[in-house]
């Protein structure tokens, strides 16, 4: 199963690093994705990284502040997120499958953590 964690409350301007945890499996599909959802909003695709190069899509909304890494040794993949807005705001959720934005391409998907962007 997939886990993310690292999300909280944090003031406008301010950073975190998520990271997702990939337990009883390698992160051996084509990509890892980043989504994350509001309440009474469709869920929106953030980053995904290719498995097999450095290929990253970044949807506009965060592109320039957000960055997606991963650690192969630690089965991890993490999501830098800086200059937090308020817009930010969601529950994160990493994701496996194909190299897309689009959550209908992922396969298996991780419990989500809270990201609240407030003063």
């Amino acid at each position: 199963q997939l886990q993310a964690s690292g999300g909280g409350l944090v003031q406008p301007g301010g950073s975190l690093r998520l990271s997702c945890v990939a337990h009883g499996f390698t992160l051996n599909f084509p990509a890892i994705g980043w989504f994350r959802q509001v309440p009474g909003k469709e869920r929106e695709g953030v980053s995904c990284l290719s498995s097999l190069n450095d290929i990253t899509y970044d949807s506009d909304s965060v592109k320039g502040r957000f960055t997606v890494s991963r650690d192969n040794a630690k089965n991890t993949v993490y999501l830098q997120m800086n200059s937090l807005k308020p817009e930010d705001t969601g529950v994160y959720y990493c994701a496996a499958g194909m190299l897309s934005l689009i959550d209908t391409y992922m396969n298996y998907w991780g419990k989500g953590t809270q990201v609240t962007v407030s003063s």
